[in-house]
């Protein structure tokens, strides 16, 4: 019957993706992607990865890092011949993304930043146990000048500066902030921008420099009130 005939493709189908990995690109067995998926959560842990060993806190994060990173690979792009480019990560977290450029781009030079002291420990970890050279990594904010910021730490993705302290939130962490436009004096060949609701006032601030940059990659953090800086950010960096 056609109705039972149905059901059964589908169950075979089903049963089919359940032994499809499509991690085995970065090296993880189908067994290792199953043991991450059912590690304890906000508990340390390592796995193998690319020849070398990854560090990181939160299994799911690591997961949706590996997913977005290396296998929809969204900071892949065509340096056009150039074997050594030079990459700013800004808002580097535990360095999922630094291991990448390194993967993809073996001659580049990575200048690493990332302000929280528990996403920075994984991030130091992960740069040495995956021996990845001309790496440089900086456990500092960027911004708009050079000073001191409150910086609420999450120890996830979603640690963030603030320019003021709010009260209602739990303490304020204070970090070393630079100016990002203070680096842009060279060509940069790739500014990554993952900074958690500063990017509209960073890309501002860096307006005039970005003559010297030539691709960028933005990851906008906003207020739904503030839908207008969504709308002049691509304006800013075109």
């Amino acid at each position: 019957m056609p109705v039972i005939n149905n059901i059964l493709n589908g169950a075979k189908k089903k049963a089919v993706r359940v032994f499809i990995n499509p991690f085995n690109k970065t090296g993880l067995s189908w067994w290792q992607v199953r043991r991450l998926k059912n590690l304890e959560e906000n508990r340390e842990n390592h796995t193998p990865f690319l020849g070398g060993k990854l560090h990181f806190y939160r299994h799911n994060e690591f997961l949706h890092s590996i997913d977005e990173i290396f296998l929809k690979e969204i900071y892949s792009t065509d340096f056009e011949g150039n074997q050594t480019p030079y990459i700013l990560d800004c808002g580097a977290n535990i360095g999922m993304s630094v291991v990448y450029f390194k993967w993809k781009y073996p001659g580049s030079t990575v200048i690493a930043f990332e302000p929280d002291d528990f996403n920075y420990s994984y991030l130091e970890k992960n740069v040495k146990s995956m021996k990845l050279d001309n790496v440089t990594i900086k456990k500092e904010a960027v911004w708009i000048e050079n000073t001191t910021l409150n910086f609420h730490s999450e120890g996830t993705m979603a640690s963030r500066i603030e320019e003021v302290n709010n009260g209602d939130q739990a303490p304020a962490l204070q970090v070393k902030a630079i100016r990002l436009k203070d680096l842009l004096n060279r060509e940069v060949d790739m500014l990554k921008l993952d900074i958690e609701g500063a990017e509209y006032a960073v890309v501002k601030d860096i307006e005039e420099k970005l003559i010297n940059v030539k691709r960028i990659f933005l990851e906008y953090h906003g207020k739904f009130d503030e839908y207008y800086k969504l709308e002049e950010v691509p304006q800013m960096t075109v």
